[in-house]
């Protein structure tokens, strides 16, 4: 004879906060008896060497993932003229030049916290900054057609490149995937 769903849940709901008082009234020794049991792993402790190589490391992969999504998608397409009026796939250029926009901007974010564990790349990013956090507007421009929102990602993107090859991590152009692309 099958169950109505309903009292199935009531029975369940019911059991779930008898155990759940029962648990919350009981003593703290069993708590702590139970804890005793648990592993829990511990990290092993980095060094600061190994910290600031992560760093750099983070910092080039993020760095090189802006400039390849931003060659690719918004310098490109503006040298050949393809956010002109009446180009021919102008459109798609432009999505394809906003959501790059946006991608450069979060990757180009991400590699100025990675640099903040070297303290050269620090001292070499923390006068772009300002610049960085200017392209935030960019991505609706670009989207919206005005081809002047091109020359600034250009623009930061070489400074972050110059100032990465001054603290020894130089930064290579990667295109990102278009999965990586819409992921953001």
């Amino acid at each position: 004879m099958p169950v109505p769903v309903r009292t199935l849940a009531a029975t369940l709901a019911l059991s779930s906060t008898l155990f759940v008082g029962a648990a919350a009234c009981s003593t703290s020794s069993t708590a702590q008896e139970a804890s005793a049991y648990i592993a829990v792993a511990t990290p092993s402790p980095t060094t600061q060497a190994e910290r600031q190589k992560f760093a750099k490391a983070r910092f080039v992969a993020n760095a090189g993932l802006a400039a390849g999504a931003t060659y690719q998608w918004i310098v490109k397409p503006w040298k050949a003229g393809a956010f002109k009026k009446g180009a021919k796939g102008r459109s798609a250029a432009m999505i394809k030049a906003g959501l790059a926009g946006t991608f450069a901007y979060n990757r180009l974010k991400a590699a100025q916290r990675n640099a903040q564990g070297d303290p050269a790349l620090s001292k070499a990013l923390a006068p772009l900054g300002a610049a960085i956090d200017a392209l935030k507007g960019l991505p609706p421009r670009l989207r919206a057609g005005d081809e002047s929102a091109a020359s600034p990602f250009n623009d930061v993107i070489g400074k972050v490149k110059k100032a990465g090859s001054s603290a020894g991590a130089p930064v290579a152009n990667q295109v990102p995937t278009a999965r990586q692309l819409a992921g953001g």
